[in-house]
């Protein structure tokens, strides 16, 4: 689980990334000491959660949270604050949980709990899902979605995600492509540095206008392929 605190107190930041390596097993925590770091460090890291204190110089904790619910996949968010009086507003704001400051260990693991029923348990579904290699799964605006890994075609990087190509479906997914070539080693093959293959759905190269390029069984997308990785290819095909 990646958690983004957002506080202009190291203090007050420091003590919630203790209490979160308490409450949460294995968590991944950042920080950001402003709004506008936060904004930076949410688009870039894709956190599950954010802690965030609401009044800060420069954008404050409310406004940051209204650009937080504009992602692509929302995080949850969990406002830590000293003060009573924003309880309503951050309501409004869909905050999942409202925590007075010095934060409590109790306080933090009960709002955990109304975090995880707020998003429809959808943080322990994925980390259950993704203990399962044969699986790979994303947050989107329907919920937690999955796919058998039998039916990924290819993993192509983008900006910020990666897009996992199957036969009917496409899913973006917030893993690096080096994680998912580690995963799933033996099944997926490396053939650009933006792009993993299924070997066995492998069914040729072509050349294209900006270089070569492989086909793939079931599906029109054609990812590309780097001359490092041509050799290995072709040793492949020709071994069928």
């Amino acid at each position: 689980m990646k958690c983004l605190i957002v506080d202009d107190e190291s203090l007050a930041a420091e003590r919630l990334v203790r209490l979160m390596s308490e409450v949460v097993p294995n968590v991944e925590c950042f920080v950001a000491k402003n709004g506008e770091e936060g904004l930076l460090k949410a688009e870039d890291k894709a956190p599950d959660l954010v802690l965030l204190d609401i009044r800060m110089p420069g954008i404050d904790g409310l406004e940051v949270a209204s650009n937080l619910q504009k992602l692509r996949i929302p995080p949850a968010i969990i406002f830590c604050t000293a003060y009573e009086n924003h309880a309503l507003e951050a309501i409004q704001r869909k905050a999942d949980a409202y925590l007075l400051k010095p934060v409590k260990r109790q306080d933090l693991a009960n709002a955990m709990n109304v975090v995880c029923r707020a998003n429809r348990m959808q943080l322990p579904i994925l980390r259950k899902i993704e203990s399962k290699p044969e699986y790979i799964s994303s947050i989107t605006h329907r919920g937690v979605e999955t796919m058998r890994v039998e039916l990924v075609r290819c993993f192509i990087a983008e900006e910020k995600y990666v897009l996992a190509c199957g036969k009917s479906r496409d899913l973006l997914i917030a893993e690096s492509l080096k994680y998912l070539e580690l995963k799933f080693k033996e099944r997926m093959l490396r053939v650009h540095r933006k792009a993993l293959v299924a070997t066995e759905h492998l069914e040729g190269i072509h050349r294209a206008s900006h270089g070569w390029v492989v086909s793939l069984e079931g599906i029109n997308t054609r990812p590309p392929i780097s001359r490092r990785h041509l050799a290995r290819v072709r040793r492949i095909l020709a071994s069928r």
